[in-house]
């Protein structure tokens, strides 16, 4: 008998034959129709990548770049006259825009458009090749980077490339970033092509060590230094961006940026950057989470410890040294910045602020520094931390070594030079003035000869001030740089009595400058001093007269006629500075008058 099949076996099935339903179809029992979950979808696109306000905001022309007039004026002034100069220097410090105006200077010399057909600064319009130069694609446009091909071997195989005419553009650019890293042997190449150059190749070199590029290099291009943007002009700039990506940010912590940027206008862009991260979304960001965020990045910090140094104040250097130092700054860094602080007070007291390469503020006080103190005083210090730097390179506990420093130089900040101590040997005067005492010598006693003899007692008087005046000349005798800074800018005056004084505090006066004033005048006058801030009917304060004056003196030199000619004869000249004439002191000596010899020889006749 045949085998069938069982009636159960006849509606089974293998896994593999299973049947499969639709899931679009009515169920026969009159189920509704199920859809299938549907997958999710494959996502092609990529989120986009953020790009950094340094790189987002990058001058596109040649207005958009603040703070460098004076070269956007010789350059539109050259290309109009068709002066152009085969090669260019451009030198600054960092992020003030020297590669952004290589590039510019690249596509203004291949400018080609519709209408243009010849070298043109006006970039408001893209040329033909301007995109190509931007995105660093451009054939006839070479940027390199001298720190990665320094040796002659290099600068020969890009040499021989000039010979050749360009391709597309109008000139063969070559953009030589960092050029100060070149070789002596590299240069002495370079040296002849820039002698004579082929007339359809240009030559762009940034450098922020011009002093390490030779003279012959530099005798053979034009020159243009980029000046640091001031804060004054880069917070305007920070607004406008910020009012760009739409973020809130306290203008005092755009002006916090700003100062910290030193003149830079990429880091005050990085800092912005960072900046917007420090609050919510939709939050305003204020300036106490921007001054927590720069931490070092404000050098203000570090010209305030040494205003301390000066001021020979021990325990505030300290403590402000330990406040940097928990931030993270290195000693030999912090000892780095105080040389050259040194160095610009030096310089300011002999050439002025504008003759310092610091910003507007912090070269203000190093010139109110450089007043109070003398070349030998400065001197002296400088010799002080240069031994310190060293000293920090080879202790093995960099931190205590610098505080041993500290106190080094603040015992010694107030100490008469040699000279001074030589002189007042020679005149039997007390080698240390309303001391009476010699640098190491225990306290009560006195170095005669060679002798150690007690000195009888003397009651010191302590100053008593009976006018604002002498309130100033007390701050100024004790030296206390910061706060006759302080009392010059920000005191208008409203009342004074001996041991009283009633003033109206200036804008953006420090909050601490009443408890300041009175601590010190306490010290020194040995009485207690009421000091009261009163809301108006202030005089000005003193930095406020001496803006008046110098104001109101250059009004009157300006309508000089002399000046008022010399100002017309050349246009976009202007005063930059007034200095007092100098005046020539009578020596009483009287020169004979000379004698006529004709007379003379009549006479005798």
């Amino acid at each position: 008998m045949a085998d069938t099949p069982d009636h159960d076996d006849a509606f089974a099935s293998d896994d593999s034959d299973a049947f499969e339903r639709d899931d679009l179809t009515a169920d026969i029992f009159g189920a509704p129709v199920v859809e299938a979950p549907k997958a999710p979808a494959l996502t092609t696109e990529k989120a986009e990548a953020y790009t950094v306000l340094a790189r987002k905001y990058r001058p596109r022309t040649f207005e958009d770049l603040i703070g460098q007039e004076a070269m956007v004026r010789t350059l539109t002034n050259a290309f109009a006259s068709n002066r152009i100069a085969h090669a260019f220097m451009l030198t600054g410090v960092r992020g003030v825009g020297k590669t952004t105006t290589a590039r510019l200077l690249a596509r203004a010399l291949n400018y080609d458009s519709d209408t243009v057909h010849q070298p043109s600064v006006d970039l408001q319009v893209m040329g033909r090749h301007c995109q190509a130069i931007i995105e660093g694609r451009h054939i006839d446009v070479l940027e390199l980077d001298a720190a990665s091909r320094t040796g002659v071997d290099a600068m020969r195989e890009l040499l021989e490339s000039v010979r050749y005419a360009p391709v597309e553009a109008r000139y063969k650019v070559y953009v030589i970033d960092e050029v100060h890293m070149l070789s002596t042997g590299a240069f002495n190449a370079l040296l002849k092509t820039l002698e004579e150059p082929p007339p359809h190749a240009k030559f762009i070199f940034a450098t922020t060590e011009i002093r390490k590029v030779p003279v012959t290099i530099l005798s053979r291009c034009q020159r243009f230094d980029l000046r640091r943007v001031e804060p004054e002009t880069l917070t305007p700039h920070l607004e406008k961006i910020c009012g760009l990506e739409g973020v809130r940010i306290d203008a005092d912590a755009l002006a916090l940026i700003a100062r910290a940027a030193e003149g830079s206008v990429r880091d005050s862009l990085s800092l912005l950057d960072q900046a917007l991260v420090q609050g919510n979304p939709g939050e305003t960001v204020g300036a106490e989470s921007v001054r927590d965020m720069l931490g070092l990045a404000d050098r203000s910090a570090t010209l305030s410890l040494f205003e301390n140094i000066i001021s020979g104040q021990v325990s505030e250097a300290l403590l402000a040294f330990r406040t940097l130092y928990g931030y993270g700054a290195d000693p030999s860094q912090i000892m780095g910045d105080l040389l050259e602080y040194c160095h610009a007070t030096s310089v300011a007291k002999v050439l002025g602020a504008d003759a310092t390469r610091l910003p507007k503020a912090q070269a203000m006080r190093v010139t109110a520094l450089g007043a109070q103190l003398s070349a030998g005083t400065l001197s002296r210090l400088w010799t002080l931390m240069l031994k310190a730097f060293e000293e920090l390179r080879r202790a093995p506990d960099a931190c205590a070594a610098f505080e041993m420093a500290l106190v080094r130089m603040c015992y010694t900040s107030d100490l008469p030079g040699p000279e001074l101590l030589l002189k007042r040997l020679q005149s039997g005067e007390p080698l240390l003035q309303g001391a009476g005492q010699v640098a190491g010598a225990p306290q009560g006693t006195q170095m005669r000869g060679a002798t150690m003899l007690k000195p009888a007692p003397q009651a010191v008087a302590m100053p008593n001030p009976q006018t604002f005046d002498e309130v100033l000349h007390l701050i100024e005798k004790k030296r206390d740089i910061s706060l006759r800074v302080d009392v010059e800018r920000y005191v208008r005056l409203v009342s004074f009595m001996p041991g009283a004084i009633t003033f109206e505090p200036a804008p953006n006066a420090p909050i601490d400058l009443v408890r300041k004033l009175s601590l010190k005048l306490k010290e020194w006058t040995g009485q207690r001093w009421l000091i009261a801030t009163q809301g108006g009917g202030g005089a000005e304060t003193i930095y406020e007269r001496d803006q008046r004056e110098v104001a109101a003196m250059r009004s009157r030199i300006t309508e000089h006629p002399f000046v008022k000619g010399l100002l017309e004869t050349f246009p976009g000249a202007e005063i930059t500075s007034i200095r007092p004439k100098l005046k020539v002191q009578d020596t009483g000596v009287t020169v004979a008058p000379v004698e006529d010899d004709d007379n003379d020889e009549q006479g005798q006749e």
